[in-house]
């Protein structure tokens, strides 16, 4: 999968013993191939709606092939880091790259044709798993709860799940182990602002702020980081979900834009931004699950893991409650998202119902992802 960071694809080769049952399951190779910045920018200018007038659509159709082939090319890399050739492999599942996602149209758009990776690699692949969750009267997000409640649940503890990729969501966890318990829901932005400000404001230059070095320089605005708090979404019940439409590049500018006209340092701002991410999860266990203090552990995945300021703004929010990676529990922190679509894409060859309708807000329990099948034109089916 490539996230709404958009900065390069993660690919994970999972391997389950049993095939009726979701666990136990072994990750048996991962690797992240980064993307061109030149591309990561076509990508996010897509997104944004600064794609030239006229050149829209044959900008999209040709994204539309150019990511299918990285993804291809990472599958067959991952494959071969774990010693398999793909013949071996018995199915890819591809999210593919989000560049538009609008719940309150029922509609979102993930791009690498699922049928040139099949091409490709002559591997089935499943893909475009939000649709579906659209169509039965859900948000198509958050998807990864599903995988959350299969990998990190636990029954002697409440945990919370937090998933840093460009957008930030929570799965909640409560100790007990039913399905029909958890909640989920995105709480607002995570890498996305901080990623771009930090290009807007070196013109480009740099992608991300290094281990959040910038923002452990920087002070919190207080006063900043209460209006960021003031935010219709940020207020708004679950099941809900956001992505770059919202808090994306166009946003990042302004804010950096504001930022100049104020005279404020980049650093700060980019420690308010941390401190601003830390809180909507703070503010999420308040106003929409059991509060802060029911929480015995958050477990923490995704990019952001590796910012030293945000996770060190997510320890202060959140007071005692242990916060660790998932890498502590079993799943690598960087993998998670690829384990989770792997898991759904198995999912979907089963017949099985891949998401948990209680937090998309679907009607019902579905199976989510369309196959175009490999080579051979057989589609596999786990036995």
């Amino acid at each position: 999968m490539s996230g709404t960071s958009a900065d390069g694809v993660d690919a994970a080769l999972v391997e389950w013993e049993d095939p009726r049952e979701p666990r136990p399951f072994r990750l048996r190779a991962y690797r992240e191939e980064p993307l061109p910045a030149s591309l990561q920018q076509r990508i996010h200018d897509l997104a944004a709606g600064h794609t030239p007038p006229g050149e829209t659509l044959r900008e999209l159709a040709a994204l539309d092939v150019l990511l299918a082939e990285r993804f291809a090319a990472a599958a067959a890399g991952v494959a071969a880091d774990a010693g398999l050739a793909l013949e071996q492999v018995d199915a890819i599942a591809s999210h593919g790259q989000t560049v538009a996602h609008h719940p309150e149209l029922h509609a979102t758009l993930q791009i690498g044709d699922p049928s040139w990776i099949a091409e490709r690699t002559g591997c089935t692949t499943i893909a475009d798993f939000r649709p579906r969750d659209l169509a039965a009267g859900g948000e198509g997000a958050p998807l990864a709860p599903f995988f959350h409640f299969v990998a990190l649940g636990s029954p002697a503890e409440s945990r919370l799940v937090l998933n840093l990729g460009g957008m930030a969501n929570v799965t909640w966890l409560p100790r007990g182990g039913r399905p029909e318990a958890v909640i989920a829901f995105d709480v607002g932005p995570a890498n996305a602002l901080i990623d771009g400000v930090v290009r807007a404001a070196s013109g480009g230059r740099e992608r991300i702020d290094a281990d959040g070095a910038r923002a452990r320089r920087g002070r919190v605005d207080a006063a900043w980081l209460a209006r960021l708090l003031d935010d219709d979404f940020l207020r708004a019940p679950p099941p809900k979900s956001t992505g770059r439409e919202r808090y994306g590049a166009a946003q990042a500018d302004a804010l950096w834009s504001e930022a100049r006209a104020r005279g404020a340092a980049l650093d700060d701002l980019l420690a308010t931004l941390c401190a601003f991410t830390a809180e909507t999860v703070a503010h999420a266990c308040r106003a929409h699950l059991e509060g802060v203090e029911a929480v015995d552990r958050l477990l923490v995945g995704g990019g952001g893991v590796r910012n030293g300021a945000l996770m060190q703004a997510l320890r202060g929010a959140m007071g005692r409650v242990p916060v660790e990676p998932f890498d502590l529990h079993g799943v690598p922190a960087d993998a998670a998202e690829a384990m989770a679509f792997a898991l759904m894409g198995r999912h979907t060859l089963l017949g099985l119902p891949n998401h948990l309708p209680q937090c998309t807000g679907a009607r019902r329990a579905a199976v989510l992802g369309e196959i175009a099948p490999g080579r051979s034109g057989r589609i596999p089916r786990p036995d």
